[in-house]
């Protein structure tokens, strides 16, 4: 691939990708290359950084990443969660809220919330996400 900076008779600028270099000069000469603002069928390359992609050949491709152990990172996952995350617990959406509104200071938390609260965080715009975690050896046998 080839990337060309053009130009229409408007002096709109936009990028054009083409599969080599000649591609653009024989869809310009079949007028098959327009301006995106304006819809000008006149169009020009302009001087710019030409940036290529060439595909690899089988013996320059690079060996194939190894495969991702999915449990590993969801105990990593878990583990930095836990460390790096207050818990507290039922009150998840009371302490975003404190923390929301500049009553308590902004930490990391984590912690349950009900479906309702989950929504009343929605409709003042705190940012939250959720993931399973697994229960605490604490919680576990409870």
């Amino acid at each position: 691939m080839i990337v060309f900076d053009l130009e229409c008779s408007g002096g709109h600028r936009f990028e054009g990708w083409f599969n080599h270099i000649g591609s653009f000069e024989e869809q310009n000469a079949k007028n098959l290359v327009s301006c995106p603002v304006c819809g000008d069928g006149r169009i020009k390359k302009v001087i710019s950084p030409v940036a290529t992609c060439t595909l690899r050949s089988e013996t320059e491709k690079r060996a194939a990443p190894p495969a991702i152990d999915y449990q590993k990172v969801a105990r990593e996952i878990v583990e930095y969660v836990n460390t790096n995350f207050e818990n507290v617990g039922t009150e998840f959406a009371k302490q975003a809220l404190k923390m929301h509104y500049g009553i308590a200071e902004k930490k990391n938390i984590r912690g349950s919330a009900t479906e309702e609260e989950e929504k009343a965080l929605r409709q003042e715009k705190i940012d939250f996400f959720k993931i399973p975690l697994p229960k605490e050896e604490s919680e576990e046998g409870n």
